[in-house]
């Protein structure tokens, strides 16, 4: 019960850190650069830190006046561009696109990734929030989340919980419920999101955590049933389907994007560009290309993203080591 209670606290309190973050965002940007800034990507170009990293690109550039260039490093679940900024000069000329699993996750499962994701970076802003729909097999007898915490319940283990892989997001979401509802799936871990909700749809596995946007065509089409949404509240693109809070009071699991710099960047270029990035993330245009992919955007001081992370850095320390996942 105490484990229980304490992973639920944890889920929480980085919601709180990121509304102050959206209230208390710095006004305009303080610093100008005097050439070229590069955001340095972990993954592919097309994923959803590539996506979101290039929106905020472009509108970090129009604020600044100053070309905003995405390089794509990837590699290593994202370590290899991380390590590159962690050693990069701390000039203001190299950023690193981090996220949940860059930033929070990798280092509870890569034993060795050359870099520590606190002491060898200055947390700049607190990007953007996505977050993930719990969906069902429609064969599947439960069609909301307490029935399927009641039919969980009568038979532990029974229920497959298909994941993108072990210690994936998806993963230690499932974790984070199981825990918190007092229930036990089968983890069925896949190389990726894409041939879990394969399975799914073809009634392999019994449920899955799915990002809202990979998920959404499926529940339109009805081949996937959606239960709840991982956020705090509903979600403006599922308004109908209820957060999964609702019935499991506390359970909250966003994933998130943050921008990093190198540590040892001066002061001033930190501020300076935590406010160009609050100030593109409040133009209209911005927000609504990135609400229509699913991301929520944010934007925060660099004080508010350094609390948030060490928050997230504490939750997921607890998840990972409940799920026992392991990159070995």
């Amino acid at each position: 019960m105490q484990r229980r209670t304490c992973v639920s606290l944890l889920a929480a309190l980085p919601f709180a850190v990121t509304r102050r973050a959206q209230a208390q965002a710095p006004a305009s940007p303080a610093w100008k650069p005097s050439r070229p800034v590069t955001f340095i990507v972990g993954f592919a170009p097309g994923g959803s830190t590539d996506t979101a990293a290039r929106i905020l690109a472009e509108a970090v550039g129009s604020v600044l006046g100053q070309s905003v260039v995405v390089e794509n490093r990837a590699g290593a679940a994202g370590n290899i561009a991380s390590e590159a900024v962690a050693r990069s000069v701390p000039d203001g000329s190299t950023f690193v696109a981090g996220a949940i699993g860059t930033h929070a996750i990798n280092q509870f499962l890569y034993p060795d990734m050359g870099f520590h994701v606190v002491r060898d970076f200055a947390p700049i802003s607190l990007t953007a929030m996505n977050s993930a729909v719990l969906v069902a097999h429609p064969s599947l007898p439960s069609r909301s989340v307490a029935e399927l915490v009641a039919q969980a319940k009568v038979k532990p283990g029974h229920l497959n919980s298909g994941t993108a892989g072990s210690g994936s997001t998806q993963h230690l979401a499932s974790v984070l419920f199981e825990q918190q509802a007092g229930v036990e799936f089968t983890h069925v871990p896949y190389r990726g999101g894409a041939p879990a909700i394969a399975d799914l749809i073809a009634g392999r596995v019994d449920i899955v955590f799915a990002p809202i946007v990979e998920a959404l065509a499926h529940i339109q089409s009805g081949q996937l049933r959606a239960l709840g949404v991982t956020r705090q509240d509903r979600s403006p693109i599922l308004p109908e389907v209820p957060a999964i809070g609702e019935a499991l009071p506390g359970y909250v699991f966003n994933t998130w994007q943050g921008l990093f710099a190198p540590a040892g960047t001066p002061p001033h270029i930190v501020a300076g560009m935590s406010a160009a990035v609050a100030s593109a993330l409040r133009q209209p245009r911005t927000r609504q290309r990135m609400e229509e992919l699913g991301f929520q955007p944010m934007g925060s001081t660099a004080e508010e993203f350094a609390t948030f992370q060490l928050a997230e850095v504490a939750k997921m320390e607890e998840l990972v080591r409940l799920s026992g996942a392991s990159a070995k």
